[in-house]
């Protein structure tokens, strides 16, 4: 049978009876709206800087549970490519998975039919890593099979998974059969977890490897009894995609107690503008601090220039994201949110991927929960596509494809005011929303607004406290009588990820202040401590976190309450901020003013406690922060 119309008809089965002939009515038809909007209303609507649509829903097709796993590339004809996972009978990643596909001949306006390019017929077959070869037009699909998992549910550990490589030779109409690569790009030692993409790979522009193809993997060792090695790696090809090879491979070991530093996997790849590759990856439940990291390779995708970096203040879930570069900067795809998939949010480089925005300078595509992204520049449009999961209730509703200009993104933002920090060679912390000079307990102190005022700190390697004592010293006056009411946080976010906050609680009346850690490869643990007041008399108060050996305390105006400190690092395996006036993930913000914030990475004795209460105490080397919090300087 031809390859395109395998492409369209598969072998019979009763759940799928129908397709063939809806794939037919469909032809002309364009993936619903997210507002709503009939078909042709949207089709006929005039383009604007910013454009949305569903383009995968399960209750839009038929024989299918769910959509995942979203990738996207333009052809050399100008067709835009979306990919997805089509899961059969239900969302989970082990079951029957096919690939699919929708063309779009117009810039992602309109889209054709759902095709099925490639039927797991049971088993699954995913994780879409497309690439286009600009040389000759040909679309190469990399892809991973294992077996399906009846019932559903995750691939056992370890998982027999081997990458398949099939292509277009006609815009993606008609697909090639799959051919297996393992005898080319599957070392034995890659024997637990082997994943391509997902997300576009690429084909060099430049330099003396130009033309040649490279996507990305991550893989896994198993020794017999257990993980022992995570390898990032750059897979590439000379040749069309004849023939693979294995290049830049990153290998980061795993300990016999299940610790291990990093874990870059589900890399998304970027020519810069100097010929070398950006790669970004997904960091999940490493000891270094953050959940992005990445590398650099200077040879064509051969060998990397140095280890995965991680980005404490990059901040997002644990999640695959996408990087595209356009001619004014470097675009990433990315949920805002660093505890859980939602916000999805397009930042932007400037210096080619070696900084990214912070999430108030970002530009928010959904507040919906979102997942995994790709990015594509639409060639002749001056547009972006952005191809990705999304829904109101769960980031696995759908796949939504949103088009827009570079004019929608926010515009470039200039410095910052800041406030100065005393501590040790510290800079300037940034002033964000408008937070003013007022009053304080010493001198002056800084106002908040309790709706986007916020004073953050530039990340720097003395802040995190990992598993020291420390004291956290603040002076606080609020008259709020609902909401939540931020001082000071200090790591991530969520009921797992290890953080140190505190925080006013004028509806339970109450002062809290929690501290969540992290001991060895044991699930975190939390102490919590709180008052049996709130404070909120407009009147100055002062609260002192403390972490000891023995207790975890929290003392307002010389009363104190204490609980016993669980053991373990309170700046691990997560994004890591410093914020004071809101919460990490911005959904919290307080409302008052704010004074004389310190911070130290040892437990000050009673007596210096005591001390604190008079203003003019020195800086030490211990001194984490101190944020007198009295002046605001212009942004320069």
């Amino acid at each position: 049978m031809p390859s395109g119309l395998r492409a369209r008809l598969r072998r019979a089965r009763p759940r799928r009876a129908l397709r063939p002939l809806l794939a037919t009515l469909a032809v002309l038809a364009m993936a619903a709206p997210v507002t709503g909007v009939a078909p042709a209303a949207q089709a006929a609507a005039p383009a604007t800087d910013f454009e949305q649509q569903v383009l995968f829903k399960a209750s839009q097709e038929t024989g299918y549970a769910c959509f995942r796993i979203p990738a996207v590339v333009q052809t050399t004809k100008g067709t835009l490519l979306a990919f997805a996972e089509g899961r059969v009978n239900d969302c989970t990643d082990a079951g029957d998975v096919d690939l699919v596909l929708k063309r779009s001949t117009d810039g992602g306006r309109t889209w054709g039919p759902l095709q099925v390019i490639n039927e797991g017929a049971g088993d699954t077959h995913g994780n879409p890593a497309p690439m286009v070869d600009r040389e000759t037009g040909r679309v190469l699909l990399a892809e991973t099979w294992n077996p399906g998992k009846p019932g559903g549910g995750n691939c056992d550990v370890p998982c027999e998974r081997t990458p398949h490589l099939q292509y277009s030779d006609d815009d993606g109409r008609s697909w090639s059969k799959p051919r297996d690569l393992s005898d080319q790009i599957l070392p034995e030692h890659w024997n637990s977890w082997y994943a391509t993409g997902p997300v576009h790979g690429i084909q060099l522009e430049g330099g003396p490897h130009k033309g040649r193809l490279v996507f990305g993997v991550n893989t896994e060792t198993w020794n017999g009894s257990r993980v022992t090695d995570n390898h990032a790696a750059l897979i590439h090809s000379d040749d069309g995609g004849d023939t693979w090879k294995v290049g830049a491979t990153d290998s980061w070991p795993i300990e016999q107690d299940g610790t291990f530093r990093q874990k870059p996997s589900e890399v998304t790849l970027t020519e810069i503008s100097d010929g070398a590759i950006h790669v970004s990856g997904r960091e999940q439940d490493g000891t270094d601090l953050g959940h992005r990291t990445q590398a650099v390779s200077r040879d064509g995708g051969a060998s990397f220039t140095g280890k995965f970096r991680a980005l404490p203040d990059l901040y997002a879930p644990q999640v695959q994201c996408a990087t595209v570069r356009t001619e004014q900067r470097m675009l990433l795809s990315c949920p805002a949110d660093p505890d859980r998939r939602r916000t999805m949010m397009v930042r932007s480089s400037y210096d080619e991927g070696r900084t990214w925005e912070s999430v108030d300078r970002g530009t928010v595509v959904s507040t919906d929960w979102s997942g995994y992204s790709d990015l594509v520049a639409i060639k002749g449009s001056a547009r972006v596509g952005l191809l990705y999961e999304a829904g109101a209730v769960d980031a696995r509703d759908e796949i939504r494809f949103a088009r827009f200009t570079d004019d929608w993104l926010k515009p470039r933002r200039g410095p910052d005011p800041t406030t100065p920090d005393l501590s040790l060679g510290a800079p300037g912390a940034a002033v964000l929303g408008g937070a003013r000079q007022t009053a304080g307990r010493y001198g002056g102190a800084l106002s908040f607004d309790g709706a986007d005022d916020a004073v953050r700190l530039p990340y720097r390697s003395r802040l995190p406290l990992y598993g020291d004592e420390f004291t956290a010293s603040v002076w606080f006056r609020y008259s709020a009588a609902s909401g939540e009411h931020p001082m000071l946080w200090m790591g991530g976010v969520g009921t797992t990820q290890p953080q140190v906050w505190l925080r006013g609680e004028p509806e339970s009346n109450r002062i809290t202040g929690l501290m969540t850690a992290r001991n060895g490869a044991s699930p975190s643990r939390s102490a919590v401590v709180r008052t049996t007041s709130a404070h909120n008399d407009g009147k100055w108060h002062h609260a002192v976190l403390r972490r000891t050996g023995e207790e975890f305390s929290l003392t307002v105006d010389g009363t104190k309450t204490a609980v016993p400190a669980v053991p373990g690092s309170v700046s691990r395996t997560s994004g890591f901020g410093v914020h004071v006036g809101q919460r990490v993930d911005s959904r919290g913000h307080f409302a008052g003013a704010i004074d004389e914030v310190r911070v130290w990475n040892r437990a000050l004795s009673d007596a210096e406690l005591g001390r604190l209460n008079t203003a003019g105490t020195a800086v030490t080397p211990d001194t984490v922060l101190w944020l007198p919090m009295d002046r605001v300087n212009a942004s320069r």
